[in-house]
């Protein structure tokens, strides 16, 4: 992030503090408790948000080397996603040409062939087909024609994009828009590399769990004895690009840093910035690293959802010298602690809110005048179903 915009933005969040104020929408916003239950929405939401959308399913570093893979089973299309002997990044459908069986069963690893083990039909980590036993029992082949199935992949900005739909189009400038893709390509995510990872599966609603990472509004309340010692609550930045949106929250280390000289300011300690990126991810960067959390939900089940928590590292920080050591261990112990918090203080609400939900006993709930990514979040899913926007009711 550009320092002027850093120096504007601490500016903004420190007259927040002194002032008693925070970010206003205006009014409030009622939504149906039918968006988190409702069978045919969740149909909708699926088949437009995940199944035909271009998805990010990870960041360079979880492809660290040539040779480097990872299954994705999150979009009803089983995907393999791999970086190829030049490093170039490419996608493929994971089923073997044959008849169809998984070629690679592990969730990640490195290798430069893979063996469908039904009968050792050979790929190597381009798709291509090269290796078939027994040619002439099977019968005439064209192995050229006969790779897996190639998805459209984009790797940009240090984020790995893919389209479950082979005939599907990337275009990574239009869905960040230009602005938002310059302040992502300055945090250098391409830098990171893989310290942690964690995955929740949790009886709430994909937009629940969205949800969670849109107002600080409950930090006093909900968790006053763990991310409250470390943030002010109910006092934030925000700003809109596009579908996408920037949330700063408020590190209590801003009450020290307004001490500096402007030119010692820095964005990553006075606030744990939160970037929205349409339709589920949560990027959050670090001063050394990076939370990068993908919200999925379960097909045909709009109670449930899947949260995957990626934690990374910085290279500087996680080289092998005793200083680095101890901060990545540091990191990654903070990042733990990040993560415990989110399941089982966060989500536990969530679940909580889908119980509720579920009973019917409320027809709407209320999204407050400080709560403005929740407003965004639902009008910005709204419109892309074709839906009329949820009013803003003035007060």
């Amino acid at each position: 992030m550009r320092h002027d915009v850093q120096v504007r933005l601490i500016e903004e969040m420190l007259g927040r503090l002194d002032s008693g104020t925070n970010i206003d929408e205006g009014g409030i916003r009622r939504n149906p408790t039918s968006a988190y239950t409702d069978p045919e929405l969740a149909a909708k939401e699926w088949d437009t948000f995940f199944r035909h959308h271009p998805q990010i399913v990870g960041m360079s570093g979880d492809l660290p080397e040539p040779g480097s893979f990872f299954t994705v089973n999150d979009f009803g299309v089983p995907i393999i996603a791999s970086r190829e002997q030049d490093g170039t990044f490419v996608a493929m459908v994971n089923a073997c040409r044959h008849r169809g069986a998984l070629v690679l069963e592990e969730e990640r690893g490195t290798s430069r062939r893979f063996t469908c083990r039904f009968h050792n039909w050979t790929y190597d980590n381009s798709g291509d087909l090269v290796g078939l036993p027994k040619r002439d029992h099977f019968g005439e082949i064209d192995m050229s024609c006969h790779g897996l199935i190639r998805l459209p992949a984009v790797e940009k900005y240090g984020l790995l994009f893919i389209h479950p739909d082979p005939d599907g189009i990337i275009d990574v400038d239009q869905l960040l828009t230009s602005e938002f893709a310059e302040e992502l390509a300055s945090w250098k995510l391409d830098d990171l590399v893989v310290a942690d990872r964690d995955n929740y599966d949790v009886a709430c609603n994909w937009k629940l769990a969205n949800d969670t990472f849109g107002e600080t509004y409950h930090f006093p309340a909900l968790h006053q004895n763990t991310i409250n010692l470390g943030f002010h609550g109910n006092v934030s930045c925000y700003e809109t690009f596009g579908r996408n949106h920037r949330f700063l929250l408020c590190r209590r280390a801003i009450d020290e840093m307004r001490k500096l000289p402007k030119d010692q300011w820095n964005i990553a300690v006075a606030t744990l910035p939160a970037y929205f990126l349409f339709p589920n991810i949560q990027l959050l960067p670090t001063v050394d690293g990076c939370f990068f959390i993908r919200i999925y939900p379960h097909q045909g089940d709009p109670g449930r959802h899947t949260s995957r928590i990626t934690f990374f590292l910085r290279k500087g920080v996680s080289d092998s010298s005793e200083g680095a050591e101890a901060r990545a261990q540091q990191e990654k112990t903070l990042a733990q602690m990040f993560a415990a918090i989110i399941r089982d203080e966060d989500y536990v609400m969530s679940a909580s809110q889908q119980t509720t939900a579920n009973s019917g006993a409320l027809k709407e709930v209320i999204y407050g005048r400080n709560e403005r990514p929740l407003h965004h979040y639902h009008n910005t899913f709204r419109a892309a179903l074709g839906m009329e926007p949820l009013p803003l009711v003035v007060n």
